[in-house]
C-alpha cells in the first residue's frame, strides 16, 4: 500500500517495482512492462487539469457496434492527490497517469458507452489514508448525480485492527466489500493464509461483504485455499486473475489455468473480465491478443459468474476505455445476446446487488 507496485493492472500496474522472489514474479512483471498498478482507484473531487491522454485503439478490425448493451463498470478507479497519498504512482511505468482522476475525467471517457451504474475499486492508498478514501467514496455513492452507486473499499485484514475499521462502514448500503492488493512486493506468497488473514475475511461474510482477490496468477491456488475456509464470504477474481497475454511463460499459463478452473469450482466466486489489456503491446494490440485469456475465464465460470470491469484509467496505459470495451465486445461477439447482456449488465446487478437502471 505505502510502497511501488510492479505493473500487472491495477491489476497491475501497481506493481510496480518488481521482486525477483519467483520465476512467476519475474515473468509477469517483464511481461507486463515492468510494472503497472495493482492499486487502483480512490476517490475524487474537482476536475482535474490535463486532458485524459490518448491511448491506442485496437489495430486491424473495427470492433462489434452493440450501443444499446447497457453497462455497469465494476472496476471504476478515482483518485484525488489533493486527498490522498498512492505511492505505487511514483513507479516508471506508471507517469503517464500521475495525476488525480476525477468523476469529470470519468464520465468523459465513459461517454457514448452507455455506461448505466459504476463500483468504486479501491486505488491501494497510503494505510494511513484509507479512512479519507472510504469516507469520500461512500459519500460519493450517495450522490444520485454521477453513475456510482457502490464501493469497494481498502483494508488490511493481516491486521487485527481490520474488525474495528469495517465495522465502522459496515452498515452503509453502499459499500459492497474490501480488497487488498496481493501482489505488491513486500507482500509474500501465502499472506491470504495467514491465520489472522482468513479471520478477517470469514468477518466479511458474517457482515453480508464481498472481497476482491488480486493476486500474481501462479498464485490462485492459495486464494482457492482462502476461498475453501470462507465458505460465506462472497469472492472476486480480479482481473481474470492477471495473466499477461503476451506470456510466453508456459508454466506460468498451466499454474494460472489450474488456479481459474479450481477458482471456477467454487460456487462463491465470480470472475472480473478486465485488467489484463495493459499487459498488451501498447502500439500494435488487437483483440484477439486478448482472446484466449478472456475465453479461457468465460468458459470456466459460465456466463452467469463474469462480470465486466473497466479496470479505467489503468486501462489508459494501453488503450481508451473505449477500445477496451470494443475489444471485449469483438471478442465476445459469437456469443448469444443473453449471455453478452449477463457479462455487461445482469451479473453485476445481481452480484453487488445494485439498483436497476
Amino acid at each position: 500500500m505505502s510502497r511501488q507496485h510492479t505493473v500487472v493492472s491495477d491489476a497491475c500496474p501497481a506493481e510496480v517495482a518488481g521482486s525477483a522472489y519467483s520465476p512467476d514474479r519475474r515473468e509477469f512483471c517483464r511481461a507486463a512492462a515492468g510494472g503497472l498498478l495493482a492499486a487502483a482507484g480512490v476517490a475524487v473531487g474537482l476536475a482535474s487539469p490535463e486532458p485524459i491522454q490518448a491511448a491506442s485503439e485496437p489495430k486491424g478490425k473495427k470492433p462489434v457496434e452493440d450501443d444499446q448493451l447497457p453497462i455497469i463498470d465494476t472496476h471504476q478507479h478515482l483518485w484525488d492527490l489533493d486527498l490522498v497519498r498512492l505511492p505505487w504512482l511514483a513507479g516508471d511505468a506508471v507517469e503517464s497517469i500521475r495525476r488525480s482522476y476525477v468523476m469529470q475525467d470519468y464520465l468523459q471517457a465513459t461517454k457514448g458507452l452507455n455506461v448505466k451504474r459504476a463500483v468504486y475499486m479501491e486505488v491501494n492508498v497510503a494505510p494511513e489514508d484509507q479512512d479519507k478514501e472510504a469516507e469520500y467514496v461512500l459519500q460519493l455513492c450517495g450522490d444520485a448525480g454521477n453513475p456510482t452507486v457502490a464501493a469497494v473499499i481498502g483494508g488490511t485484514p493481516s491486521s487485527a485492527d481490520f474488525p474495528a475499521y469495517i465495522r465502522k462502514y459496515a452498515k452503509n448500503s453502499h459499500l459492497k466489500g474490501v480488497r487488498t492488493v496481493l501482489h505488491d512486493d513486500d507482500r509474500p506468497r501465502g499472506m491470504c493464509l495467514e491465520p489472522q488473514f482468513v479471520k478477517n475475511i470469514q468477518l466479511l461474510g458474517e457482515l453480508g461483504l464481498r472481497y476482491d482477490l488480486c493476486m500474481r496468477p501462479g498464485e490462485l491456488l492459495d486464494g482457492v485455499k482462502l476461498i475453501e475456509q470462507c465458505p460465506e464470504t462472497r469472492f472476486v477474481i480480479d482481473h481474470c486473475g492477471n495473466m499477461p497475454v503476451n506470456s510466453t511463460d508456459r508454466k506460468l499459463r498451466a499454474a494460472w489455468e489450474k488456479g481459474i478452473t479450481a477458482a471456477a469450482g467454487q460456487k462463491n466466486v465470480v470472475c472480473k473480465i478486465s485488467g489484463i489489456i495493459v499487459t498488451a503491446d501498447k502500439e500494435s494490440w488487437q483483440p484477439a491478443d486478448l482472446a484466449s485469456v478472456i475465453n479461457f475465464c468465460l468458459d470456466a465460470f459460465g456466463e452467469d459468474r463474469v462480470i465486466f470491469a473497466g479496470d479505467w484509467p489503468v486501462c489508459t496505459l494501453t488503450a481508451p476505455l473505449s477500445g477496451w470495451v470494443g475489444a471485449l465486445k469483438e471478442i465476445v461477439a459469437s456469443r448469444s445476446a443473453s449471455a453478452r447482456r449477463k457479462l455487461f449488465h445482469d451479473n453485476a446487478v445481481r452480484f453487488y446487488e445494485l439498483p436497476k437502471a
